[in-house]
């Protein structure tokens, strides 16, 4: 990156993503560099879970080792005098994931204030040891069996906790904490996911305008013949 910022002609090098935290924290030469020259004002990184299951079968550390991070990029930012963020990645639907697991990241968000705005369901691809627990439901290393999510539904569920702040998310995350029987979740309050009562969602069929018998502005329509 030094090397990089002292080429004749080039002004700025900046780092969007593909930073392994955990890696990065060892050395505090290259997270200052990292920080103070080379963050075009968001870095993505792919902390992915918060279930420590899910992380163990991801070959990913814990989500100690992302806040820890994080905690690190804000005080290095402040130091430079930068307003810099980070972009968490996070995926639904990853073979070991169930509906607990998924409650337990959404719970880490509600706790954290990070609303991902773009969230993955799990796509199986070639040479990839998760492809081969989604096809077997056994984990490679262990011959053990994992959850796997294979219905559109369990599938939906799983995203919508995602993004439980959603309005347009709230009957399936309503449903799928019904179903894990973490009915504690809902009401109004610190650590509730969502309301007692469903939020109105914006251009929801009845919120349209019309005619309304007792607005004084209301105009009746005529009469067909």
């Amino acid at each position: 990156m030094k090397a990089a910022r002292r080429e004749e002609g080039i002004r700025k090098v900046l780092v969007a993503s593909g930073v392994r935290m955990d890696l990065a924290q060892r050395s505090p030469a290259y997270m200052s560099q990292l920080v103070r020259h080379h963050v075009g004002g968001h870095l993505k990184v792919a902390p992915e879970h918060a279930d420590p299951d899910v992380l163990r079968l991801m070959k990913k550390p814990g989500i100690d080792d992302f806040e820890a991070f994080a905690r690190s990029f804000a005080r290095l930012s402040a130091e430079a005098g930068k307003r810099q963020f980070l972009v968490p990645y996070f995926i639904a639907g990853h073979p070991g994931s169930d509906l607990d697991a998924m409650i337990h990241l959404a719970q880490f968000l509600k706790r954290t204030g990070y609303r991902p705005e773009q969230v993955q369901d799990f796509i199986p691809g070639p040479f990839d040891i998760a492809t081969a627990m989604y096809y077997t439901g056994l984990d490679p290393m262990t011959g053990k069996p994992v959850h796997v999510a294979r219905t559109a539904t369990e599938r939906r569920l799983q995203r919508a906790l995602l993004q439980f702040y959603k309005p347009e998310n709230y009957a399936d995350v309503r449903r799928a904490l019904e179903q894990a029987g973490r009915t504690d979740l809902v009401g109004g309050g610190p650590e509730c996911l969502i309301p007692s009562r469903a939020p109105k969602v914006p251009g929801a069929r009845g919120t349209a305008g019309g005619y309304r018998p007792h607005r004084k502005t209301a105009r009746r329509r005529p009469r067909q013949q």
